[in-house]
């Protein structure tokens, strides 16, 4: 296994994300479930996810949130959006090898403004909850994961 846990496989129904922009792929690799309406995003926290102290940094919490949030809104409006405003509230720390997994949903739309929280976890525990709002880029196909 590599430092940064690239041959390690993700958890069953788990598969590469390969439709990311060049930011995310550079920060990944990420990994994403469907089930029905549901989905989720995954990530093996690596040396470079993280701080000095060796835990996943803030910053690297917000772009997952983004992910997981604009995944929310395309996969509702069949759409891509931006990001508009973000929120993060960070409410544990995880570390290098976990596996950071977590999830999205639009909770309201009103003229081509969607509004989505998100949070993700390592086992049971919470690692963030975010918010955010995302304008519709209408013609803007959304991809699918």
């Amino acid at each position: 296994m590599t430092q940064d846990h690239q041959e390690k496989s993700p958890p069953p129904g788990f598969v590469q994300s390969h439709t990311r922009g060049p930011f995310s792929t550079h920060n990944g690799p990420f990994f994403h479930k469907v089930e029905g309406d549901q989905f989720w995003h995954g990530l093996y926290i690596a040396e470079r996810h993280c701080n000095s102290r060796g835990r996943l940094h803030g910053g690297m919490m917000t772009t997952f949130a983004d992910g997981l949030m604009a995944t929310a809104v395309a996969r509702a409006n069949k759409i891509t959006a931006v990001t508009i405003s973000l929120n993060c509230d960070i409410c544990s720390a995880a570390d290098i090898g976990d596996w950071l997994e977590g999830t999205a949903r639009q909770i309201g739309l009103n003229d081509g403004i969607a509004y989505v929280e998100a949070e993700a976890w390592v086992g049971g525990k919470t690692i963030f909850t975010a918010s955010g709002v995302f304008r519709l880029l209408e013609g803007k196909a959304a991809r699918k994961n």
